[in-house]
Order: structure tokens, then C-alpha cells, then sequence
């Protein structure tokens, strides 16, 4: 159990100070009033607020033509291709193969690895509903921090198929082929069938994302980028389905996949729509200011731009934000601000149309109510 802020200066009341006696002194002695009468000069959180309100991102979005707003996507997307630590320079071949088919419930689930680098593999699902039209609709989908990509695809903790949409993340693969779209649900670097010996012995939902981005950090890389690198080898697989007609691929995601959909759909121009599910906001009101996992920390880029400049790199492509109303890791203010920042991107390029926002009665969970009504009519 943590202590309190007050159990923690209270304590700290008793430490000695360099060159005076070490004999505790009395609760409210000169010493504990002291330290206490620092108060939020000692918060570590209150400085780092404070630092932000000092930052000014440089390449945040002021254009007010399409000329220019095209321009400036061009340069951001260099500088953002280097925060997140570069993409290699070749692509290995695919390796792909298909390890197994099963017809289940309405659809085809096949079940897929295929290479993203060398020496890297990616373990995906690629579900194709019954009666679909090819060349069709794909979207890459994309878990957030729980089990993995089974709990996107509706395996519940037994390993058993669900007969209902659950957990958090609400199955949004699955509900991708209830409205008739196929899903390529892949498991991102770091859970599920992709985590390091150590996570694999405990938790089903234990993740091995600090070591792996920490290791990335390290190489000035980053867990971001290796992950958006990972969407757009899918998108290379993509192309290789006869099912899926490679103008008509997206990629939606939601948390961790929703931050890792932002940062591919930025930088893949063959994204053609990207849909972020609790996990859209500005970097000040989330990432930055309350505890995330490492995996979603990108290097100096509240210095360069903000979310929203980021989003702004997807337009004039189609564009899908939905946030819950008591989101405490992604907070509706913070997403309703980042969205009105980047609505100015669409505005100039001509093409609000391509954005949509949902704000739900709900927490930290997929909702998909208004987002399939906007795939449907945009995919």
C-alpha cells in the first residue's frame, strides 16, 4: 500500500538533515514544517505541468490553405518517422502461411504468421464472414493492453468461444464481421502470444511492454514504432488475400491499439480509414500527465506536436474517434479538445466530412454504435 502525500511528509519530517543532529523531533517541530511548507514545490506531477505549459509544439498545425496544410503534413511526417525511431529500410519477405482454418459461427477464422522483419514474426486472425463479396472491406484491428488478440476475437479466459461480446474491449473484430467487414485481428508486440518466457509464466493479461520498449528506447526506437511497422507488414499481407480489395483496408484499435492505429494511419498512406476507440486525446490531459505503460511513450514529441497535429497527418482520410464520458485513462476533455484541434486540419483540406466523434455513457471500453454506421458509409 502506497502512503498518502501527508503519511509521506509526515515521515519525512523525521529524516536528517545533512550536518544537523539526527534525534527525531516532535510531530509540527520546525524541520516537518519546513518540508511541508515546500508543498507542491516538492510534486513531481505539478512540475512536469508546469514544464508542459512552457512548451510550445513546433510543427503544430497553423496552416490556412491547402497548400500549405499539405506541406506541412509532409514535413511532420518526416520529423514523426524519426521520433518513433525510423522504419527499416527493406521489407523481408513474408513467410506468410496459414496454420489453421476453422468455420465457425457465421464466418472463416484462419489462423496466421507471417514475417514483419527478419527475425520477428506476427501471430494474427483473419476472419472472413460468410457470403462476403471479394474483393471486400478489411480492417486491421488492433487490442489494447489485457490478454491480447483473443480477447478481440471473442476466446474467453478458458479458451473457450463466448457467445457474447465481452471484457472491455467488447470483441470489435468480431463485431467488424457482424457488420460484414473482414477483420485481420493481430497480436501486437509485447502481449499475448508475442510476450517474452517471463510474462508467459504469469497472467494471461501480463504484458512484457516495459522491458521490450524500454529495450527499443535504448536503440532510439521505440515500442510505437516497432508496433506501426507491424500494421503496415499486415497491410503487405493484406494485398496478398484475394478477399480483400487493398483500396478498402482500415485499422481501428482501441487503448494501446487505438494509440498504435494513430501513429500507423499517420505515417500509411493505405489506411484508407482509421478508427481510435478510448485512446484519442491530448498527449497534456493523458499520456503525459497520468501513468501509462511505457509502450506509449514517444521521445520528444510534446516538443514537435501534439496529438491532434498527428491525427492531422491521416487527413483527408476518413477519421473515427469514440471516447467513454468517464474515461479516467483517456479523459472526454482532453479528447474533445484534441478532437477541435484537428477538426481545423480537415477544415482547411476541405473535407470535415471524412471526421466523426461518438462521447458514450461509459468508462474505458469499446462502444461501436455510431463507428459501423461510419465505416459502412466511408469503407
Amino acid at each position: 500500500m502506497h502512503s498518502s502525500r501527508r503519511e509521506f511528509l509526515m515521515t519525512a519530517a523525521a529524516w536528517p538533515v545533512a550536518g544537523r543532529s539526527a534525534t527525531p523531533r516532535a510531530r509540527g517541530a520546525s524541520q516537518g514544517g519546513e518540508i511541508e511548507a515546500a508543498g507542491r514545490a516538492l510534486d513531481s506531477l505539478d512540475y512536469a505541468l508546469a514544464r508542459s505549459k512552457a512548451v510550445e509544439p513546433a510543427m503544430a498545425f497553423t496552416a490556412r490553405n491547402r497548400t500549405d496544410a499539405l506541406a506541412w503534413q509532409r514535413r511532420l511526417r518526416r520529423r514523426l518517422t524519426e521520433l518513433l525511431g525510423g522504419f527499416p529500410a527493406d521489407r523481408a519477405p513474408l513467410a506468410a502461411r496459414v496454420l489453421r482454418t476453422e468455420n465457425m459461427d457465421g464466418y472463416r477464422r484462419e489462423r496466421v504468421l507471417f514475417r514483419s522483419r527478419p527475425d520477428l514474426e506476427v501471430f494474427g486472425y483473419f476472419l472472413v464472414p460468410d457470403g462476403f463479396r471479394k474483393p471486400g472491406p478489411a480492417m486491421i484491428c488492433l487490442p489494447g493492453h489485457g490478454r491480447g488478440v483473443d480477447e478481440i476475437i471473442g476466446i474467453d479466459r478458458d479458451g473457450q468461444q463466448r457467445k457474447r461480446y465481452g471484457e472491455y474491449q467488447n470483441d470489435f473484430a468480431l463485431q467488424c464481421v457482424a457488420n460484414g467487414i473482414a477483420a485481420f485481428a493481430i497480436e501486437q508486440l509485447g502481449f499475448g502470444y508475442r510476450r517474452d518466457a517471463a510474462a508467459r509464466k504469469g497472467a494471461a493479461s501480463r504484458s512484457s511492454c516495459q522491458p521490450a520498449a524500454g529495450s527499443a528506447l535504448m536503440l532510439g526506437e521505440t515500442m510505437a514504432g516497432w508496433r506501426a511497422w507491424d500494421v503496415m507488414r499486415a497491410i503487405d499481407y493484406l494485398e496478398t488475400r484475394p478477399e480483400v480489395d487493398p483500396k478498402r483496408v482500415g485499422c481501428m484499435g482501441i487503448s494501446g491499439g487505438g494509440t498504435v492505429t494513430l501513429y500507423a494511419a499517420a505515417l500509411e498512406p493505405r489506411i484508407k480509414v482509421a478508427w481510435m476507440s478510448g485512446s484519442f486525446c491530448t498527449y497534456r490531459d493523458s499520456i503525459y500527465s497520468l501513468s501509462h505503460c511505457i509502450d506509449n511513450y514517444v521521445p520528444g514529441i510534446l516538443k514537435v506536436a501534439e496529438a491532434a497535429d498527428v491525427a492531422g497527418l491521416i487527413a483527408p482520410r476518413m477519421l473515427f474517434v469514440e471516447n467513454g464520458e468517464e474515461d479516467p485513462i483517456f479523459p472526454v476533455a482532453g479528447t474533445r479538445a484534441a478532437y477541435a484541434s484537428v477538426s481545423r486540419v480537415y477544415k482547411v483540406l476541405g473535407e470535415e466530412a471524412n471526421l466523426g466523434l461518438e462521447v458514450f455513457a461509459g468508462k474505458h471500453e469499446f462502444w461501436g454504435k455510431k463507428g459501423f454506421e461510419f465505416l459502412k458509409e466511408k469503407l
